[in-house]
């Protein structure tokens, strides 16, 4: 993406990325994901969300080992791991608003993200020196995408099969 988006068009354009280019993603941007994160509203203003940047290689690699279907996370640029205090109820809710911030802060710049899944939890604590009073929330892998995407349009249903009004089954 060479033009910037607005941010209707960063949200409705963004799309998942697990095959990245070779290409390294700037440090500024970097932060600049990384702070849109730290911006991030939290319940009674905790502040509780912690963030594990991930970028060499060997460790990308020792990542995509500690899930059951992550292997593309290790041809990422770097990654990173939002962890919350498991005190807080709301803390779901936090790290989605970070993660959803760091996406569209990153795909606004040309940047694509995937969501590392199928977590192996206790090797990844072992692996990442995680302490047991934070929860590992979700883990995020960034890269510039690996071909150019253009024309694509997402497969969503429209706005008259999910709405309701005042009630819901009311269309």
């Amino acid at each position: 993406m060479s033009v910037k988006l607005g941010t209707y068009e960063t949200v409705v354009s963004k799309l998942d990325i697990r095959q990245f280019s070779g290409h390294d993603v700037s440090n500024e941007i970097r932060r600049k994901i990384l702070e849109a994160a730290r911006q991030v509203g939290t319940g009674l203003n905790s502040q509780h969300l912690r963030f594990v940047l991930i970028e060499s290689k060997d460790m990308l690699q020792l990542l995509s080992e500690d899930s059951t279907s992550g292997g593309w996370i290790s041809g990422a640029n770097f990654a990173i791991m939002i962890l919350t205090n498991s005190a807080y109820g709301f803390k779901m809710l936090d790290a989605g608003r970070a993660l959803q911030n760091m996406q569209l802060v990153a795909w606004s710049e040309g940047v694509g993200s995937g969501l590392f899944t199928g977590v192996k939890e206790k090797k990844i604590r072992t692996d990442f020196n995680i302490p047991e009073e934070l929860d590992i929330a979700v883990i995020i892998g960034f890269g510039y995408p690996s071909r150019k995407l253009t024309g694509m349009k997402k497969n969503r249903l429209s706005i008259n099969n999910i709405l309701y009004h005042q009630r819901y089954g009311n269309p």
